[in-house]
């Protein structure tokens, strides 16, 4: 008879399935494993079940969209966050069904025809070459103020995503004698981004004067340990206070870390560099993605209307319609 437990179906999901099968990366399984905690507490809270004691047979739709609306509702996740967790359970599901067949239950199965929740795609923010200057000069002189400061240039010359940021070690840019950054990326995907001269200058001056070995954290925190999102987060938001003075259109606005990557991706673009090089530059899986810049860069549809010229209309003299239209048009 075959196991319906979760107690045993979800660790081999994880160590033989995602591991061993699929060899997906480290930040897929951490996604899916937060998914997984995140369910299995939702359960206990309101059914009061343990986890440890929970079968396929209380694994059922109504309970999966309990779940995803306390996510919308409670969490204040966004829809897109809400939609990653549901691929995730249908991923472990399939799984389920591929090794137990028809005696999957019932109620279990219509989990897979939850349809993802479409929703309206923000436009992108991002910030001008004034207002990272403001940012920037916020940073002082102090060990605090020159990581913040090499942490935010390396944001905006590398256009990396935040995880990939704090995930560098000294010897991903010592490598290449600080002229590059080998950037670890999603599902494996490394990629190597050339540094501009005076991020090269900071690197080499940040890791002498801190003794920085390989194998150390490029961007720690005071302890030692890599920097955090939320660390970087407060950072942030810290700065931006401080550079509203000298950049008011910062003030009231929504400014993440990840602003600096649409940043870099548009001043690329702004610059004449082709969609398909900005892909490369910031390891999109797709050039698609990259069109989403275009969208937003209100600057280049005016250049683009320019160039258009108007189409001439000739106009028609009036004549006068047939008496049987005449007669329909009045009705």
């Amino acid at each position: 008879m075959k196991n319906f437990d979760l107690a045993n179906l979800l660790p081999r999901f994880f160590s033989e399935h995602l591991v061993q099968q699929r060899n997906v990366s480290p930040q897929t399984v951490a996604a899916y494993r937060d998914t997984f905690r995140l369910f299995l507490r939702f359960i206990h809270n309101t059914r009061r079940q343990k986890p440890s004691q929970l079968s396929l047979h209380s694994f059922t739709a109504p309970v999966v969209l309990g779940f995803l609306t306390h996510l919308e509702q409670k969490r204040g996740n966004a829809i897109r966050s809400r939609n990653a967790r549901l691929a995730a359970i249908r991923s472990f599901l399939h799984y389920a069904s591929d090794l137990l067949g028809p005696e999957l239950p019932e109620l279990t199965r219509r989990i897979m025809a939850i349809p993802l929740k479409r929703h309206t795609r923000p436009m992108l923010g991002f910030l001008t070459r004034e207002e990272i200057e403001a940012i920037l000069a916020t940073t002082d002189a102090s060990w605090t103020g020159r990581r913040d400061q090499l942490l935010f240039q390396l944001l905006y010359n590398t256009g990396a995503r935040v995880s990939e940021i704090i995930a560098v070690r000294v010897q991903d840019v010592v490598a290449g004698d600080c002229r590059q950054i080998q950037l670890h990326g999603k599902g494996r995907k490394d990629r190597i981004v050339p540094l501009w001269p005076q991020t090269q200058k900071q690197l080499r001056r940040w890791i002498k004067e801190n003794e920085m070995k390989p194998d150390a954290p490029l961007l720690p925190n005071r302890y030692g340990q890599s920097l955090t999102r939320s660390g970087v987060a407060w950072q942030l938001k810290r700065r931006l206070r401080q550079a509203v003075s000298r950049a008011p259109s910062l003030a009231g606005r929504r400014i993440s870390a990840h602003t600096f990557r649409h940043t870099t991706a548009m001043h690329l673009l702004q610059a004449g560099i082709a969609p398909e090089i900005i892909a490369l530059w910031l390891g999109h899986e797709s050039p698609v993605t990259t069109h989403f810049y275009v969208e937003a860069d209100l600057d280049m549809k005016r250049r683009t209307l320019e160039k258009l010229t108007p189409a001439k209309v000739k106009h028609k003299t009036f004549e006068p319609t047939d008496h049987l239209l005449r007669f329909l048009d009045r009705l």
